[in-house]
């Protein structure tokens, strides 16, 4: 199999029959082998019934559904474990995404880079959705050290390794091509046409600006201290356990020098600050234990010779 199509959906049945024709229209002139996988997010509408109809129209699709509304990034987890192309592309299922940039894509694959990513250079979207997606592509631009402009695209190409060891959960789908550029794939985008929405309406606002830089935050955290968290929370216990000690011992020397001890605030500080450091202690090494435990993972994605 050439590639496979992956689109997560919720509540777009009316969109689904012309997205299916479009994708056809698209990919078989190419000559590829394809096939389009569509992962029902928990939809409410006809969307099911929609795709059970068009499976016995357009034998190269195949679906799948959550009995409740799961994420994005689950949707995607999903097809992506499912997918036989040696490239995988995702789409929305909003047909604001066109899948006649998918071929292009996958001729820049071809050229030897692992993630493409599309940017909406012209978006035909309300200003509330526009500009947070501005600040969210701006912050994750620095911190991931790759400046692209949108992040957070819906139509994506990449080759089946880039995706075989990226965990996807909550929202982190947002973040792929960071989580691609940190394990040494190159990524690249490329201008691609936006569409308005016909049918339905936006599920994105304002307030998932706010949920993203949480969640760039969770990456950060997982990315520098997810395999060692001892390095994290020693080091917190660490500061903590010195300031404590050196306020108990200030107080003892004190004791000793008077022969009197009073209460103080700062005393009960000091030992607060010594007993909060031995947790934080703790806690890093419950991670280590954890980590430990930990089936191996090895990020081998091509083999030569023989295999033991």
């Amino acid at each position: 199999m050439d590639l496979s199509v992956v689109i997560p959906i919720k509540d777009e049945a009316e969109s689904l029959n012309e997205l299916m024709a479009e994708i056809q229209s698209a990919l078989l002139p190419t000559g590829m082998t394809y096939e389009v996988i569509v992962v029902d997010d928990g939809s409410r509408d006809r969307s099911w019934e929609e795709l059970r109809r068009l499976s016995g129209e357009y034998p190269f699709l195949r679906a799948f559904r959550f009995q409740f509304n799961c994420g994005k990034a689950k949707a995607l987890s999903l097809g992506f474990s499912k997918a036989e192309g040696r490239y995988i592309a995702t789409l929305d299922g909003d047909l604001q995404d066109d899948p006649q940039e998918v071929p292009k894509m996958i001729a820049l694959l071809e050229e030897g880079y692992d993630l493409v990513s599309g940017w909406k250079k012209t978006r035909l979207d309300p200003w509330h959705k526009t500009l947070p997606s501005k600040l969210f592509n701006l912050s994750v631009s620095f911190v991931a050290g790759k400046r692209l402009h949108d992040f957070n695209s819906g139509i994506k190409a990449y080759r089946a390794s880039v995706v075989r060891f990226i965990p996807l959960y909550g929202d982190f789908h947002r973040f792929i091509p960071v989580m691609a550029k940190w394990q040494g794939y190159r990524i690249t985008e490329m201008p691609v046409a936006h569409r308005a929405r016909i049918h339905g309406v936006s599920k994105y606002g304002v307030s998932r600006l706010v949920s993203g830089f949480l969640d760039l935050l969770s990456l950060l955290f997982l990315q520098s201290f997810a395999a060692k968290p001892l390095h994290f929370f020693g080091l917190i216990g660490l500061f903590l356990v010195l300031c404590g000690t050196g306020i108990l011992s200030y107080f003892g020397v004190e004791w000793i020098v008077t022969g009197a001890l009073h209460v103080r605030p700062l005393l009960i500080l000091g030992g607060f600050s010594l007993i909060m450091g031995i947790q934080f202690f703790s806690l890093g090494f419950l991670g280590e234990i954890v980590n430990r435990e930990q089936k191996q993972e090895y990020p081998v994605s091509e083999t030569l010779g023989k295999e033991s």
